[in-house]
């Protein structure tokens, strides 16, 4: 058992009979009253973020994780088949447990979180960023550069993301995970 002194982004922390990955905290001591932890959670089970607040020195419950490294392998009608790098044995998670599953291409190195109390997959995340080839978008207008004009753009996996005006087909770019966001071209 533990406190909310002890409190770290991506902890796991079991709260209303529910997985919990805590995104970002705050300690806040106001001018008068007691001292209380802001934080952002997420579900592990349904990915749903939501804000609560804890009163200081309040028991919290973490559960121990670890993060493995996988490939993955092939999407079915069953879910996503991935491959251990160490030991090559393969696992099969569902879908709701893969955050941001349409920017995974096969081949892709993953990470699993993993409960080590009954060695069973929590979720899945991708790296901060991952590089995609473009494979449809409108060409841009030329002297259309007023206000940094973005446009859609379809990637290989089947995500649409906004990009630059100057960015064409078959060129590959680096995509933030966490936002969806165009971070930038690669070379």
């Amino acid at each position: 058992m533990a406190t909310t002194a002890d409190i770290k982004n991506g902890m796991v922390i079991k709260f209303n009979d529910d997985l919990f990955s805590i995104i970002e905290f705050l300690h806040v001591k106001p001018g008068k009253g007691p001292a209380f932890v802001r934080t952002k959670l997420r579900s592990l089970n349904t990915g749903k973020v939501i804000d609560n607040t804890f009163n200081s020195g309040v028991a919290i419950y973490p559960v121990r994780v670890e993060r493995r490294k996988f490939q993955f392998i092939y999407k079915d009608e069953f879910g996503f088949n991935f491959m251990d790098n160490e030991s090559f044995e393969q696992i099969l998670l569902n879908s709701n447990l893969v955050v941001m599953a349409d920017l995974m291409k096969e081949g892709q190195e993953v990470e699993i979180l993993i409960n080590t109390e009954n060695e069973q997959a929590i979720s899945c995340e991708l790296p901060p960023f991952v590089e995609l080839k473009v494979t449809y978008t409108e060409p841009g207008v030329r002297g259309d550069t007023a206000n940094s004009p973005k446009k859609p753009a379809t990637v290989e996996t089947g995500a649409t993301i906004t990009v630059p005006i100057f960015i064409e087909q078959d060129e590959i770019i680096k995509v933030d995970t966490r936002t969806y966001a165009y971070a930038e071209r690669v070379k």
